[in-house]
């Protein structure tokens, strides 16, 4: 069944020069970019997708950091998108990442870990929606979808 997520190259990830490296791995593992944008995160955004981190002692860290710099809000969309895109992401820890996932492989920081990843199908739903309007998503079918999948995964 498919579904969409959000995922946020966070600025950490646009200083390093890392995000067409680490949207390519979305890509290769078959999942369509329905939405995309460079912006800058305003602390009304911020407070709104870290609304449950408030009570947290790193929140206001937090807020600042993810202001700091442009994002890239991208919207995926794909099988089971939203778990498969927490495990290529990795633990929230760089460095306890396992090697070959995103944080895994080049972050080392607990907090400047290089994206976000929506955790549950009804999160990826809320903060899809606090990045993006619905015009600024696109359905579309890409010319290798009948590569991606059997025909009786297309069903389930």
């Amino acid at each position: 069944m498919s579904q969409r997520t959000l995922v946020l190259l966070k600025p950490d990830c646009l200083e390093r020069r890392l995000a067409g490296t680490i949207l390519a791995r979305f890509e290769r593992k078959g999942f369509r970019i329905v939405g995309m944008k460079l912006m800058s995160v305003t602390p009304e955004i911020a407070a709104q997708h870290y609304a449950e981190h408030v009570s947290k002692p790193f929140y206001p860290n937090l807020l600042k950091y993810i202001t700091s710099d442009p994002v890239v809000a991208v919207c995926l969309e794909g099988r089971d998108v939203v778990s498969v895109v927490r495990k290529m992401v990795g633990v929230t820890k760089g460095y306890l990442a396992e090697p070959g996932t995103i944080r895994g492989d080049f972050s080392i920081s607990g907090q400047k870990n290089l994206v976000h990843a929506s955790d549950s199908p009804e999160s990826a739903e809320r903060e899809t929606a606090i990045f993006f309007k619905p015009e600024e998503l696109v359905t579309w079918k890409t010319s290798d979808s009948d590569y991606l999948l059997s025909e009786s995964e297309k069903t389930e």
